[in-house]
């Protein structure tokens, strides 16, 4: 029952939606129908400016963190705990709160494994230094780094099961952004 209990908490946290709170209280609108009508932090960044931009990755990402902060409080194992991560991310993406249109999952995605591994920070940003100016696309540099995380923690000694379940948690995130990759990509080739 308690894990039930979690993972229903899970969801709730994730659908709590930073951005749509943040545009609303400090730019008076409905971050739903401007913009890209996305109520994530690049979209918040794009209709308010970098304060709502700053400020909405910091909610969402707080989420990740909460959830992941509350399953090692009722001392889950490491694995219902990452699934626990899942759940917010999914509360993110399709949030009850909003009918179901919610972010992308990127900032609740990283604030939850920075939780679960507070190294995890470096190979993100290392990754990203690294790709940027290969791929010269912040999104693919980001997507990127998030590919290295799984095998971090393998060489951090997390467990095979930790390390494929945060290989499941990239391959959801990659799979929500597979419009914007493909978009990206057509892009790319056209030029």
């Amino acid at each position: 029952m308690t894990i039930i209990l979690y993972y229903l908490s899970a969801y709730l946290i994730g659908s709590l939606m930073a951005g749509y709170f943040v545009v609303k209280l400090l730019g008076r609108k409905d971050i739903r129908v401007e913009g890209s009508r996305n109520v994530g932090a690049r979209n918040a960044g794009r209709v308010h400016g970098k304060a709502s931009f700053v400020l909405t990755f910091l909610g969402d990402a707080l989420k990740g963190a909460m959830v992941i902060y509350t399953g090692q409080y009722l001392d889950l194992v490491p694995e219902l705990v990452l699934a626990g991560l899942f759940f917010a991310i999914l509360g993110h993406v399709k949030p009850i709160t909003l009918g179901f249109k919610g972010g992308m999952g990127i900032s609740t995605f990283i604030g939850g494994m920075l939780a679960f591994e507070p190294m995890a920070a470096i190979v993100i940003i290392a990754g990203f230094l690294l790709l940027y100016p290969l791929l010269k696309s912040f999104t693919f540099a980001g997507l990127g780094a998030f590919i290295t995380i799984p095998f971090f923690l393998y060489f951090r000694g997390e467990s095979a099961l930790n390390c494929i379940l945060a290989g499941i948690l990239v391959l959801v995130i990659l799979y929500i952004h597979r419009e914007d990759i493909m978009e990206r990509l057509g892009n790319k080739t056209k030029k």
